[in-house]
């Protein structure tokens, strides 16, 4: 389809676990663009946090993106509101513990795809006839974790993997629409989630540590913002942020299996993985990004 220019001003944008992360972030940006939002979360406070933000021009919605018909009800509020849905961006997300998969309960895997994958379906179902009647766009937060080798957090790198594959067939599906698909990929993004799981954790900090420096340089969640706002503009298919990441997207086929093998014969990063292999694992931790 075409890639002319796409005007936000006026269009009406649902972001799904909005009230933190890339997710508020990426609200923030917007409305500085001109859009209108509506925030879902399953946050109770969500109605009165997006009150305070701004009472005409963002509407929140408490729901819960495992559960398709609270997020239907979302959508039918939206239209209510402001006579129609442009965008959807379906940025809930979570991460678990990092452990190894033996170490993980079925039940854990489980939770992190209900809502990193269905939670994505979910979403995106619930607003394709208003996308589609609007020639508008869907947004799919994925993950560089999508194309790297997803050691010590397989079920978050699976998730990710599958949110890029969604959005490349939907991609396809909704051209002759008029509408288009914009998958985003970030490196770490300096959020609380992050903060929690990552920086909170010894050994995912050690683990970090095997990867060369410039790939885990982190970015604000405000440039993964921007980054998504100039995407839409330019109705992209995708945004890989940062750049540098985007050599090693396109090349996975050549570089992946070289990097694996590095893996699997560095000592260093399997005494790390052994001592993940034995520590007792805790619940997944939920956060909009």
């Amino acid at each position: 389809m075409s890639r002319a220019a796409y005007d936000l001003n006026g269009k009406v944008v649902l972001i799904t676990g909005g009230n933190g992360g890339i997710g508020a972030a990426t609200g923030r940006e917007l409305l500085t663009r001109g859009a209108r939002l509506v925030v879902a979360d399953v946050d109770s406070e969500t109605p009165q946090r997006s009150a305070a933000i701004d009472p005409n021009r963002v509407l929140g919605c408490v729901a819960d993106v495992r559960d398709q018909s609270s997020l239907d009800q979302v959508v039918a509020q939206a239209v209510d509101r402001y006579g129609r849905l442009d965008i959807v961006v379906a940025n809930a997300g979570l991460l678990a513990e990092a452990a190894t998969l033996r170490n993980t309960p079925a039940t854990d895997v489980a939770a992190t795809l209900a809502v990193n994958v269905m939670g994505v379906v979910n979403t995106v179902a619930a607003g394709m006839e208003e996308v589609i009647r609007n020639r508008g766009q869907v947004v799919l937060i994925s993950s560089v974790y999508a194309f790297i080798n997803g050691m010590g957090n397989i079920p978050y790198a699976m998730s990710k993997a599958a949110v890029e594959q969604l959005g490349r067939g939907l991609r396809i599906e909704l051209a002759d629409h008029g509408a288009s698909v914009l998958t985003a990929y970030f490196s770490l993004v300096d959020t609380n989630m992050i903060h929690h799981r990552v920086d909170q954790d010894d050994l995912v900090t050690e683990l970090f540590g095997t990867l060369p420096k410039p790939l885990v340089t982190r970015v604000t969640p405000t440039s993964a913002a921007i980054a998504i706002a100039n995407g839409l503009q330019e109705r992209s298919p995708r945004v890989i942020y940062p750049a540098r990441w985007r050599p090693l997207s396109g090349l996975r086929g050549l570089i992946g299996p070289p990097l694996d093998a590095h893996f699997a014969s560095n000592r260093r990063t399997l005494d790390i993985l052994a001592r993940l292999d034995v520590r007792a694992h805790s619940r997944a931790d939920s956060n909009g990004t």
